[in-house]
């Protein structure tokens, strides 16, 4: 390599961070590694945050125990937010006034929750991204009787799971037609609209959220689109996220356009165009099958992108390569897992329907291209195979 890999900087402290640090050691790196996160919390995973974490069921969501950063030499610098890139001098500015140095530098920092614009500003009201928003929330719900979720993606829809556990009265809005309808569906998400009414939950799709209604400096309700009023003492805002990159303004490090999810604009292997800079995890936008770079937030993507790029940064041939995409969500007593591309289908069949249990086949010119089954692992698995054929041309860039 024409730069020598003396000292890599990973910024943001997630998954992806971690992992890539991780698969740099096991590679045999053996330089300078410090890993960088704008919370006060080594890597923690996220995905139980909206689950059992929610319901008390678990405080601890480590990734890896304390000693394992001294025992692998990572170097952790916690609660700093790069500011600022300089890619000439290989320089990141932080928050806390100092720079850090790389060699490599790998960009990890992930997603930061929308907003509605014009909100009132009022106590009551959470997102859901960090450990420091799920502890918020979970200690509202002690006194919470009314919620109101506005957003039927996959953490809306976990929630409304965890707050039903707990007693709670709660409603969905939702502008699109049903849950799950961007991932999905109508077809599913329909499917998935039948088990939440199951449990209780009000859904209120087909219509957005006007403003809220406040007394004094706490939320009573959500006032929605069509004039009507849902009462709320608890509103979770759930309308998705962007990718975490302001701060690579005028840096010259390539961004994918906004309409098209936005993110760090890298290669296959998570190589971006300036020298010596990486990424990767749901802050990256790399080569896929839908015909532009694109974002992929699922868990167990980043562990996957993180070997290929560690080997590919350390001048290997990547011994992994990204395998059919992945992701499940836990609701009530079910497991919905998503397996492929469902994005690509121009058809979707239900296959078996069994009110608590589904299974959808979605085809591309009759080709199966994704499978999506609500506790039926053993089939939408079984279709691993036929998925990774009919994906081959993208295998390595989905």
């Amino acid at each position: 390599m024409s730069h020598s890999v003396e000292q890599v900087l990973i910024v943001g402290g997630g998954l992806a961070g971690l992992r890539t640090a991780e698969e740099l050691r096991r590679a045999g790196y053996t330089g300078e590694l410090t890993l960088l996160g704008d919370e006060n919390r080594a890597p923690y995973d996220r995905p139980p945050l909206s689950k059992q974490y929610m319901r008390g069921e678990t405080d601890d969501t480590a990734l890896r125990p304390a000693e394992f950063y001294p025992e692998h030499d990572i170097t952790l610098r916690l609660g700093v937010t790069a500011t600022g890139v300089d890619t000439t001098a290989r320089r990141v500015r932080l928050s806390d006034g100092t720079e850090a140095a790389y060699d490599a530098l790998v960009i990890a920092t992930g997603l930061r929750p929308r907003r509605i614009p014009g909100l009132p500003e009022v106590s009551g009201v959470h997102v859901l991204r960090s450990h420091a928003d799920a502890q918020a929330m979970r200690e509202h719900l002690g006194t919470a009787r009314k919620a109101v979720i506005v957003g039927a993606g996959f953490i809306g829809c976990e929630l409304a799971a965890s707050f039903r556990a707990g007693g709670l009265d709660v409603t969905i809005v939702e502008p699109q037609p049903t849950p799950l309808f961007a991932a999905l569906g109508e077809q599913v998400g329909a499917l998935v609209a039948r088990l939440h009414e199951a449990e209780g939950v009000e859904l209120r799709c087909g219509v957005g959220v006007e403003t809220l209604v406040t007394e004094g400096d706490s939320v009573r309700g959500v006032q929605l689109a069509d004039g009507s009023v849902v009462d709320a003492d608890l509103v979770v805002i759930g309308i998705g996220s962007v990718p975490v990159t302001d701060w690579l303004a005028d840096s010259g490090i390539p961004l994918a356009a906004p309409g098209q999810g936005g993110g760090v604009l890298a290669d296959e292997t998570g190589r971006t165009s300036v020298p010596g800079v990486w990424a990767l995890g749901d802050v990256a936008a790399w080569p896929h099958a839908v015909g532009h770079p694109k974002r992929v937030e699922h868990w167990t993507n980043a562990g996957e992108q993180a070997q290929v790029l560690a080997a590919a940064l350390l001048g290997a041939e990547p011994s992994a390569e990204i395998q059919v995409p992945y992701v499940w969500s836990d609701q009530y007593d079910m497991k919905i897992q998503v397996l492929g591309i469902p994005a690509l289908a121009d058809e979707i069949e239900i296959v078996e329907d069994k009110g608590r249990k589904f299974l959808a086949h979605y085809r591309r010119a009759g080709e199966l291209v994704a499978v999506v089954g609500a506790s039926m692992a053993g089939k939408v698995m079984k279709a691993r195979g036929e998925l990774a054929a009919n994906l081959q041309p993208v295998a390595t860039a989905s």
